[in-house]
């Protein structure tokens, strides 16, 4: 028989590492058996065969290890996609196979790119490796000690739940007319015979927080305008205050509830405080020697 018969293996760990299966049978089978039995029989975990090119099991992870996760899953879940980059990589073993029969890496050229490339992966691999930070670190006592020396760092502000009515300076109304209308709102809301919900969802023009009843949520203070910041801050929980304009209108305030200053646990910072410190060893772990040299030629 003439034609060359292109022949894929099946192996248990392939089918587990890239969940396909892979066929490249383009003759019959006898065919496929004639060609075999003359053959040097391919090693067991092969996966792939052309002629007396192959690809192995381990081969195949290493190749697949190589490439972006993108292109590794696409070839996953693409059958075609597998079989044309198995086709490929034959190919290629192919013609190194050409090349070396006509000792092509033996030329001084080749053996020079061949030495800087090796010399590159080995200074890369090595200083990958010294530069590598223990998966254990920073220890609890590192951590600890860290948290401990910076707590000034963990402060977090006073969170203010806020509820508003809000009137707009629309020039519709002079601004006389709308203080007025402003101060009779918050007089009602002071007095407690009107709840305050029901008052902002029918008077005020932030239209958004109107419909949950004047409620803006919690913020801290320096989220909030400069214009309403002491007021609020004096404010007790659950008291209303005078009207506050700004510049785009009056602000009727109520404090709904106050969440105090406090210094956040170890616990809550853990994780930013172990990227951090990892992140710091890192760049404090060996550099290639060259960097800093300065030279000078004259």
């Amino acid at each position: 028989m003439n034609k060359r018969t292109v022949f894929i293996g099946y192996g248990i760990a392939l089918l587990a590492a890239v969940a396909v299966s892979v066929t490249l049978l383009n003759e019959d089978q006898s065919a496929h058996v004639a060609l075999a039995s003359t053959e040097q029989s391919a090693p067991v975990d092969a996966v792939a065969r052309l002629g007396d090119q192959y690809i192995e099991g381990r081969e195949l992870r290493t190749l697949l290890a190589t490439l972006p996760e993108a292109a590794r899953q696409q070839l996953r879940d693409n059958r075609p996609a597998l079989d044309e980059w198995l086709r490929s990589r034959l190919a290629e073993k192919r013609l190194l196979e050409q090349a070396n029969a006509q000792g092509w890496t033996s030329r001084p050229e080749i053996q020079e790119m061949i030495r800087s490339a090796t010399e590159q992966i080995v200074l890369r691999t090595y200083i990958d490796s010294v530069s590598q930070v223990p998966d254990d670190y920073p220890g609890e006592e590192d951590l600890r000690a860290v948290y401990e020396a910076n707590k000034a760092n963990w402060v977090t502000p006073a969170m203010f739940h806020v509820s508003q009515i809000f009137l707009a300076i629309d020039g519709r109304q002079s601004l006389d007319t709308l203080r007025k209308q402003a101060f009779e709102l918050a007089k009602r809301a002071q007095d407690g015979k009107t709840d305050f919900a029901e008052l902002a969802a029918k008077h005020s023009q932030d239209r958004e927080s109107a419909q949950r009843g004047g409620d803006i949520g919690r913020r801290h203070l320096e989220q909030l305008l400069p214009e309403v910041r002491p007021v609020l801050a004096r404010l007790e929980v659950g008291a209303v205050s005078e009207p506050v304009q700004s510049a785009t209108g009056f602000h009727i305030l109520k404090l709904t509830d106050l969440q105090p200053s406090r210094t956040a646990t170890l616990d809550e910072v853990r994780m930013q405080l172990q990227t951090k410190l990892r992140l710091h060893a890192r760049s404090r772990s060996p550099k290639p020697i060259w960097r800093g040299w300065s030279t000078r030629c004259s």
